[in-house]
């Protein structure tokens, strides 16, 4: 059967996944790059001493699973295996003890994953609070949020030089003494931008919370009680914070080790970045997702389950995964150690609201909820018969005598085997295909082409039932795309609105109830966002928080609609001025920043400087004058990232105190760097040089757009190249900010952030 890719999944490829030659060419097509994977992966075959033949085979059915798009593994091993790296994991933990050496060494084994593609999660709840006294030297120590810092700072340095950039999870149990500091430690969404964090909460807290009791705070050092605070008031500083900005998240520490299916190797302390993976120290674990968009068949009229296919891809996938450990190359020995001794593989699924879809369920309903429950129960049902049969033919694991299976009289291959990943790259490859068990994020967007147009591009789905029944025509999906939702789209029938529903029309506890379906019947933990208005309260985040501990979810990530700084890009709503640019209140005589006003209309100009392509935003108010100027660089970051952010925090300074353009642009212009380019004919001697001319062509050189002429230039914006546009749709309220790669539009979903455009995650 032939390999049918989208436009976007064909860029994705191209872009992050096919082999290059030296001088940066791609020398491989996608079909060859699924056989480069699947020959790989099969080759492991050969170490229990199958024949080639067995071993061929085995290799035609890997490949044909993810020709047919029915089965994708994690990003590194689509990148990796078969090549000279071979590092095929895409989650590890690595643990912290109390001591500069272990700090230390630890962090050298993080640069080394992040080096090969790979993301890592710590606990730090095992060093000392910050100002206690260490008696071996007698200094005072600096506390987790410290080291924390140091973490990200090497995590910047790294990750220009690695495959993919390094994402890290922080966690701190609820117990220890520095709580209130972590909870709060990214109250600036710039602090400590390469982490994740959670809050390990425990059962016993959840108890006192519960019954309005105080929470002991334990030095970890001495392992003694040294303060009594309660436990309502780290409850609240969690809930406010999570509302402010989404973070932290929470895992719940106690029913993740309740499922510990190794707890004579020890406790989980921490999981991956995104939280769906708590692994034992110098663990590491292989993800992959069955796309249920494609396993559907139809029954009459209707769309069901193809229940025999999914249960082949799923036995397939399990053995897939299970090889992918034995021909990995692992950063470490330490844990290349702890992966074979437990062969922990995490198959999960991606495409569940697009199957919903075809089925005519909707996402927030209790039919959908029981199907989850259904559909995890069967695939894991499968993946557990498959790993007894490859333990009957290969071996259990070598931990597996004294663990749970062991004492259940259960056999495995692998200590466990489902997981609910983030699929934000993979599932752009499988398009059309919705992200994991998440709900459609958009209806109908604009995307941008690169240098092309910006298209409005229609979920394949939504454009079938429109066109069928004859509400279809480009005016009504440039409304949708507007406004991000059908809820309020006059045009569309009530039964359409019902089923293709998106995120924020979804009512925060449904979210809640679907992650908790999946995770009965998932052994690690799931990745999900759920989702809030702008308007929620802290009152909802705080009863969500409540719900998924009740419905025994093994931990929470929440946004809140437009809770994030950076999302004020071009187009700006209510009340949403960014902490870097609030006005203050000045002093008789003084000049006085202009206020923001309801509206700003604006341009991105994309320019290639030494240090990589520039993003230049320049928005404009009702009159016609400029307002902001924002910058985004592609891999900018720690020092270069703050100094860009601190020169468009004075230029927008500049511009609303009413200083005149050309005077700007005299002080920026023809600074230089070490690093000068070429940009359409023109020395770029630096960023400041760039925003220069960028200014000038924009302000100076260029059409100023006035109030009369807003509304029209914001419509005219749209169909323009890229090299004069917004970055995407930006009224959708789920953009958080600009892709570092691209420039399109960043999204919070899956509980990461990812560009739909061109594949970019942060995790």
């Amino acid at each position: 059967m032939p390999l049918k890719l989208s436009e976007n999944a064909l860029k994705v490829l191209e872009r992050r996944y096919l082999k290059r030659d030296e001088a940066g060419k791609v020398i491989e097509t996608p079909e060859e790059m699924f056989r480069r994977v699947a020959r790989a992966i099969a080759e492991a075959e050969k170490k229990y001493r199958k024949t080639t033949r067995e071993t061929a085979q085995l290799e035609e059915e890997f490949y044909r699973a993810m020709t047919s798009l029915e089965f994708v593994p994690n990003s590194p091993c689509l990148m990796n295996a078969g090549k000279e790296l071979g590092q095929l994991s895409a989650c590890f933990t690595l643990p912290i003890k109390d001591s500069m050496d272990s700090i230390f060494e630890t962090l050298k084994a993080t640069a080394m994953i992040h080096k090969s593609g790979g993301g890592t999660g710590f606990s730090f709840s095992r060093l000392r609070p910050k100002n206690s006294v260490v008696k071996t030297t007698g200094g005072i120590a600096s506390g987790p949020v410290s080291f924390m810092k140091v973490y990200d700072s090497a995590t910047e340095a790294v990750k220009q030089g690695g495959t993919r950039r390094g994402a890290n999870m922080g966690i701190l149990r609820v117990d220890h003494p520095d709580i209130m500091e972590f909870i709060t430690c990214k109250e600036h969404n710039r602090e400590i931008s390469n982490f994740n964090i959670s809050v390990a909460i425990t059962d016993d807290f959840m108890h006192r919370l519960k019954n309005g009791q105080e929470h002991h705070l334990i030095d970890p050092h001495s392992h003694h009680a040294i303060k009594k605070i309660p436990a309502k008031d780290v409850f609240e500083l969690i809930v406010k914070q999570a509302h402010k900005n989404g973070e932290p998240g929470i895992i719940f520490i106690d029913k993740i080790n309740a499922g510990n299916p190794t707890p004579h190797l020890g406790e989980i302390e921490s999981t991956n970045p995104c939280g769906e993976q708590p692994l034992l120290p110098y663990e590491s674990c292989d993800l992959g997702s069955i796309n249920l968009s494609q396993l559907w068949r139809k029954e009459g009229s209707q769309c069901a389950v193809d229940w025999d296919r999914l249960r082949e891809v799923t036995r397939l996938a399990v053995h897939f995964l299970d090889n992918l450990i034995d021909v990995n190359r692992f950063p470490i020995p330490e844990i290349e150690k702890a992966t074979l001794a437990t062969r922990k593989v995490g198959l999960g699924v991606m495409g569940w609201a697009t199957m919903l879809i075809r089925m005519g369920i909707p996402y927030n309903s209790d039919e959908a909820v029981a199907l989850a429950d259904k559909v995890m129960s069967f695939i894991l049902n499968e993946a557990l018969k498959k790993s007894e049969e490859l333990a009957r033919e290969k071996g259990v694991f070598p931990t597996h005598k004294g663990s749970t299976w062991e004492k259940q009289g259960i056999r495995l291959r692998n200590a466990t085997l489902t997981t609910i990943a983030p699929t934000g790259t993979i599932s752009i490859i499988a398009g059309p295909c919705s992200s994991g068990i998440e709900p459609l994020f958009a209806i109908v967007y604009y995307r941008n082409v690169m240098d092309n147009d910006k298209l409005v591009e229609v979920d394949p789905l939504f454009e079938a039932v429109a066109k069928e029944r004859g509400f279809y025509t480009r005016e009504l999906m440039e409304k949708i795309a507007e406004a991000g939702t059908l809820a309020k789209i006059d045009g569309v029938p009530e039964d359409v609105k019902k089923i293709f529903v998106t995120a924020h029309d979804i009512a925060p506890e449904w979210h809640v109830k679907m992650q908790a379906a999946f995770q009965k019947h998932v052994h690690n933990a799931v990745s999900k966002t759920i989702n809030f208005p702008h308007e929620a309260t802290v009152e909802d985040v705080r009863k969500s928080y409540l719900l998924a501990y009740d419905t025994n979810c093994k931990g929470i990530t929440v946004y809140r609609d437009r809770s994030r700084e950076e999302q004020v890009l071009n187009i700006s709503h209510k009340s949403e001025t960014p902490a870097a640019i609030k006005e203050s209140k000045t002093e008789p005589g003084k000049i006085t920043p202009r206020p923001r006003p309801e509206v700003v209309f604006g341009t991105t100009t994309k320019v290639a400087t030494g240090c990589g392509n520039l993003y230049v935003t320049i928005n404009i108010d009702e009159e016609g004058k400029p307002f902001e100027l924002f910058t985004q660089m592609g891999k900018a970051g720690g020092c270069a990232g703050s100094q860009l952010e601190a020169l468009g925090r004075m230029v927008s300074l500049a511009f609303r105190a009413g200083v005149e353009v050309k005077s700007i642009i005299e002080q920026l212009r023809n600074i230089r760097c070490p690093s000068p380019s070429w940009e359409k004919g023109q020395r770029i001697f630096s960023c400041a040089d760039a925003i220069a001319r960028v200014i000038e062509r924009r302000l100076v050189n260029g059409p100023v757009v006035h109030a009369a002429a807003a509304e029209t230039a914001s419509v005219a914006m749209k169909h323009s190249h890229i090299d004069d546009t917004l970055p995407e749709n930006l009224t959708a309220g789920d953009i958080i900010g600009v892709c570092p790669d691209c420039g399109g539009a960043l999204r919070h979903e899956e509980g990461c952030t990812k560009c739909h455009a061109c594949g970019f995650s942060k995790c």
